[in-house]
């Protein structure tokens, strides 16, 4: 099926959302939604349709899969991830937006790297929260949750476009609230750790004359 203007926004907004969370996810799923023309995709984004995109794509998934679930490395792995989720949302969106107007076309751009920066650095500041617990039960339950939306929000963009995005609008309401709580919650413990590291050592009693070794 095509897309109108305001289904290939309401798509962007889902997928750069989606890209954010897990990008091999979203073009893996947008990629064979589209080879196996579940939806039409614009010209400009037909090389993601192509058999060996798609396979890199569902091949670094699978590498992605493992390594976002080893404690510790999963913060590293995602710092990395920095530089890929977000570039790549801004490049799919637009592609996907290349048949509209200029403007329209730099502003979902625009919208797409901001979307995908909410929901990485959302992503980053649960897996920080999570990290310290010594059971890793609790790493892996929020990856599988976040591979699981990364391709059930790109599926659902492509069918219910409008639902879709009005899911991720909420859903960036909360990732922007959890952001400043994390936010506050480590400013509070590094002020802690400030006033305990410059806390004044409490000088040693002095000894009483009497008491001094002849």
């Amino acid at each position: 099926m095509g897309l109108n203007e305001a289904q290939i926004i309401s798509l962007v907004i889902a997928a750069s959302f989606a890209a954010g969370l897990n990008v091999y996810a979203m073009c893996g799923t947008l990629g064979l939604l589209g080879h196996f023309q579940v939806v039409q995709l614009p010209q400009t984004l037909h090389v993601i349709e192509n058999p060996w995109v798609v396979a890199a794509s569902l091949a670094m998934f699978v590498l992605h899969f493992f390594a976002d679930k080893i404690p510790a490395f999963d913060l590293l792995w995602n710092s990395m991830h920095t530089f890929i989720r977000i570039p790549l949302a801004a490049l799919v969106a637009y592609g996907a937006t290349s048949q509209l107007s200029p403007g329209t076309q730099v502003a979902s751009t625009a919208l797409a790297g901001v979307i995908a920066a909410v929901a990485h650095t959302g992503k980053f500041a649960a897996r920080a929260a999570v990290t310290p617990s010594p059971e890793p039960f609790s790493n892996i339950a929020l990856s599988v949750g976040e591979d699981t939306a990364a391709v059930g929000l790109t599926w659902f963009a492509t069918v219910h476009p409008y639902w879709t995005a009005a899911i991720v609008l909420v859903l960036l309401v909360l990732t922007v609230i959890l952001i400043r709580v994390f936010a506050r919650a480590v400013r509070a413990l590094f002020t802690r750790g400030m006033t305990f590291w410059r806390r004044p050592e409490t000088p040693q009693a002095a000894q009483p004359p009497g008491c001094l070794m002849h």
